[in-house]
């Protein structure tokens, strides 16, 4: 490894929590070839300039490649080599415009005899959710309507690619959602407590930061659904329209009583679909408040009516992402005339949809979600580092595997991670 040299530590846009009194590091990693490739090994040298966020995780900073000049965002955690990295594997997996993109990953030797640390390469975005929510705050104004939408979308798109494909996030919330100032392109990111969901195996329920945590897990369910990340993306959307946390409880069941003062007291049916092991518990008989008394006079009709469509006690009732984005808040992000605040084009990604997206909607739900102005001229040219690219028209080829259901074939270019775009090192695949 480089030597070490000191940077100052400041806070950034990658993940949400402090890394203050961090030091940084140049560091070296040689990516290889993949199986059966061809060309040599590549060494890269990134420069550390700034840390954007630290915790038990480790140390995430903002970097640039000294080879190439470009700006990307490291995550460094401590990796026990017994157990291969989970977070490592499911980037691998996730090739999509709306999840922020691994560029490749290697191992460097920690301060102790035997250590080693696991550095995964990302694209660098200038901003969180988190961060533009703080700047509307300080101007004491609205979320632009225009971007409550657009934002929304764009997180339900990157939720139907993983879930497609059986991921499941676990950790949706303002902090892990990343945003280009300049186009307005959305990326998930921070897959540390994401899983694949394999039905009849159980999971952990105390998972998902408190305030976007589905009730089914606060009744402590352990065979729940990828929906548990729809129900974070309409808290996080509710943050936007309200400027404020929508269910701020400061414990698990004042979690639930928030939930409850909102929604109601959930029925012995919403109980049963949440969990069927639960305990009985009693509640307050509390009736419903009204959506639109929630949200008040910050937002449209059609927006109160998705969220309420979204925020539902049983998981079986809310929509899945591609479902939420058929509804007509998003008819605004289909006109061909679309602009942000009036001038600026909408994110050229927009209506690019993965393989594994196409193959989950009938026709009727692509009439709907890929307007008859998208072609591959106008639908934008999102390429992943890795080659290929996304389908945007309705004639995309389907998987050959029985309809509804991903394919857990190759990703789209039919490739493994390339070399220098998205591989991981001799080190990483222990």
């Amino acid at each position: 490894m480089a030597g070490i040299s000191d940077v100052p530590s400041s806070r950034g846009a990658q993940v949400g929590s402090s890394g203050a009194g961090q030091k940084l590091a140049a560091l070296s990693g040689r990516v290889e070839k993949p199986e059966g490739g061809d060309g040599e090994e590549k060494a890269f040298t990134y420069q550390a300039e700034r840390v954007l966020g630290s915790g038990s995780f480790g140390v995430v900073y903002q970097a640039h490649i000294s080879e190439t000049g470009e700006t990307v965002a490291i995550k460094k955690v401590l990796q026990d080599k017994r157990y291969k990295n989970r977070e490592l594997q499911i980037m691998q997996e996730l090739r999509h415009p709306c999840i922020v993109e691994l560029i490749h990953a290697f191992h460097t030797p920690g301060e102790k005899p035997g250590e080693s640390y696991l550095n995964v390469v990302m694209e660098y975005c200038s901003e969180t959710l988190h961060h533009i929510l703080k700047h509307y705050t300080k101007m004491r104004t609205a979320v632009p309507y225009i971007f409550v939408q657009l934002y929304s979308y764009q997180m339900l798109r990157g939720c139907a690619h993983m879930h497609a494909i059986g991921i499941c996030h676990r950790d949706i919330k303002p902090q892990n959602v990343l945003v280009d100032g300049k186009t307005h392109s959305l990326k998930i990111c921070d897959f540390g407590s994401a899983k694949k969901l394999v039905k009849g195996e159980p999971n952990v329920a105390y998972i998902c930061s408190r305030f976007y945590r589905a009730p089914e897990l606060i009744f402590g369910a352990t065979d729940y659904s990828t929906l548990i990340d729809i129900w974070s993306v309409a808290c996080v959307s509710a943050e936007l329209i309200l400027g404020q946390v929508l269910f701020a409880g400061e414990s698990g069941i004042d979690q639930l009583m928030e939930i409850i003062k909102i929604l109601g007291t959930p029925t012995r049916e919403d109980l049963l679909a949440m969990n069927p092991n639960h305990q009985e518990f009693k509640f307050p008989q509390v009736k419903s408040h009204s959506w639109s008394k929630v949200l008040g006079k910050r937002t449209t009709t059609e927006a109160i009516d998705w969220i309420s469509k979204l925020l539902q006690y049983n998981p079986k009732t809310r929509p899945t992402g591609l479902e939420a984005c058929m509804h007509v808040l998003f008819d605004d992000l289909r006109d061909q005339g679309a602009r942000i605040c009036g001038s600026k084009p909408m994110p050229e990604t927009l209506f690019w949809f993965s393989r594994e997206e196409m193959v989950l909607m009938s026709e009727a739900m692509r009439r709907k979600l890929i307007p008859d102005w998208v072609t591959l001229e106008s639908g934008g040219d999102w390429k992943p580092r890795g080659g290929g690219r996304a389908r945007p028209h309705r004639s995309a080829a389907a998987s050959p595997e029985e309809p509804g259901k991903a394919s857990a074939a190759p990703r789209r270019d039919g490739q493994k991670i390339s070399p220098q775009h998205g591989s991981h090192s001799r080190a990483t695949t222990s």
